[in-house]
């Protein structure tokens, strides 16, 4: 059992063994190691103001993801290559996006520009195309109240048009192997790691036997994925988390498997990895994850801690109920597969044991005659939460509706099916628009939506019937692109 944190910072390794289950890493950086270069702006993940870089191995080669160092726990950060707007600068030289920013004038005030170059660093750093429309994804979890994203983003397309010419190479990029082998040699000796004692610990397992034994002998744990929720208890709530048990580093629960009926995701793959592999089942499924928050958001959230948590309001829930997804559950030498559906048993209650570990997620593919459609509807087009979200599969044969899954988030107290609008659309045919009338009047009894913030009942109602008619106009034939404005990346084959 290890007793100390461990991660590389500029080609050292930097070990810890006093971190509270509860520090955030921007107040690592600020308070402790005086590095305040990154900034504290909202403090729950909004901003971007204290984005840095985690370096973590892929396949061999170094992968550098976004974060929110605010709602970030500094333990988590374990194994990993952490990068600062203070660490790019080197031998007297910016780097590539500093310079850019400075000579296209993408800075103003500058509080937010130490985030924007780390945010645009990751994109950098990366291999890969870099066109217009993925910087502004980049760049989506980063608010600017001063420049302008233009000058920005013609600065980012600059800097990382001319990276592969670079001469000489850039610091940074130099070290990229020794940071590879150090991480690599980190990896190979690894162990469970257990911070504090049993009043007040902060525990990332290895194992999935020794993360059975923490959940079972310390239920009353929180259990801490990405910290995209749980780092809001902190600085929003201010709730004082005496047990964290980390379930990021437990081997084998960031899997993706796919074959040809289902793919199956651990607990733990990021949102930006789920949003890849699931997106392949359709383009609507890829463009619902790609507006989930910002790019910082989507690298430390996880599919498991998107559904665990049991928000109303959560994007991917309604998606995967639509897609009959089913869930793993283990608790102890118990292991159980739950309907995703009937997971959720009413808000803030879901039918998970104490001590039970939520461990996959199976998801089937879209069968012959099937159709798909899902629609978020928010305030904010980018990095926004739902105040309703639409999924709507459709079996489809000689024309004619055979079954129906119509599910919704934002309309009650947990994500829910439409069942009287289901069962009002089978032997509706697709070339009678008359036959959908019953179900979406029937759609309107299937809920009673509150009012909120976000938007009043009355609103989520006729919003939820008017998603349910474009779903089934898209699907009868009507091209989507006049009923719907189309993602900034176009898919194929829709």
């Amino acid at each position: 059992m290890r007793e100390a944190i461990r991660y590389l910072s500029r080609g050292r390794l930097v070990e810890l063994r006093d971190v509270a289950p509860t520090e955030m890493l921007l107040d690592h950086l600020r308070l402790r190691l005086g590095r305040t270069g990154t900034k504290e702006g909202c403090g729950e993940g909004d901003c971007g103001a204290c984005t840095v870089a985690l370096g973590r191995l892929e396949d061999g080669r170094m992968v550098y993801e976004p974060i929110c160092a605010c709602i970030r726990p500094t333990a988590t950060i374990d194994g990993c290559e952490l990068v600062t707007i203070e660490d790019l600068a080197a031998e007297g030289a910016l780097h590539p996006i500093q310079e850019a920013l400075v000579r296209h004038h993408g800075a103003q005030c500058g509080f937010c520009t130490p985030g924007i170059v780390m945010s645009l660093f990751t994109l950098w750093a990366n291999e890969g195309e870099v066109d217009r429309e993925a910087v502004l994804d980049r760049l989506a979890g980063n608010l600017c109240r001063c420049t302008g994203y233009r000058p920005i983003v013609d600065a980012a397309l600059e800097a990382c048009d001319a990276r592969a010419d670079a001469r000489p190479p850039v610091p940074f990029a130099a070290r990229a192997g020794a940071s590879a082998e150090a991480l690599a040699a980190l990896a190979a000796d690894d162990d469970d790691l257990f911070l504090g004692d049993e009043t007040r610990f902060f525990a990332a397992p290895r194992r999935m036997e020794t993360l059975l034994a923490l959940a079972g002998a310390f239920p009353d744990a929180t259990l801490l994925a990405g910290a995209t929720d749980v780092g809001l208890w902190v600085t929003k709530q201010g709730r004082d988390l005496a047990r964290v048990i980390h379930l990021g580093r437990v081997e084998g629960l960031d899997a993706i498997e796919e074959d040809g009926d289902a793919i199956t995701l651990g607990a733990t793959v990021s949102l930006e990895r789920a949003g890849h592999a699931l997106g392949r089942l359709d383009p609507d499924v890829a463009e619902v994850f790609r507006r989930i928050g910002g790019a910082q958001v989507r690298a430390s959230g996880t599919i498991g801690g998107n559904i665990a948590n049991g928000s109303p309001i959560g994007d991917t829930p309604p998606m995967l109920i639509a897609l009959d997804a089913s869930l793993e559950l283990v608790g102890g030498d118990r292991v159980r597969h739950v309907a995703l559906e009937d997971f959720f048993l009413d808000y803030g209650r879901q039918d998970r044991a104490p001590g039970e570990i939520l461990t996959r997620i199976r998801v089937p593919r879209l069968g012959p005659g099937q159709a798909f459609r899902a629609y978020k509807i928010a305030k904010r087009h980018d990095q926004d939460i739902s105040t309703l979200l639409a999924a709507i599969r459709l079996t489809i044969a000689d024309r004619r509706i055979v079954e129906a899954r119509i599910a919704f988030g934002g309309m009650a107290g947990t994500p829910r099916r439409a069942l009287g609008a289901e069962a009002a659309l089978v032997g509706a045919s697709l070339d009678e628009a008359a036959s959908w009338r019953a179900a979406l009047e029937d759609l309107r009894a299937d809920f009673t939506p509150l009012s909120d913030l976000r938007g009043a009942a009355d609103y989520r109602t006729e919003v939820s019937v008017a998603l349910l008619g474009k779903a089934l106009a898209e699907i009868a034939g009507t091209e989507s692109g006049k009923t719907r404005i189309r993602p900034r990346r176009e898919e194929a084959g829709r």
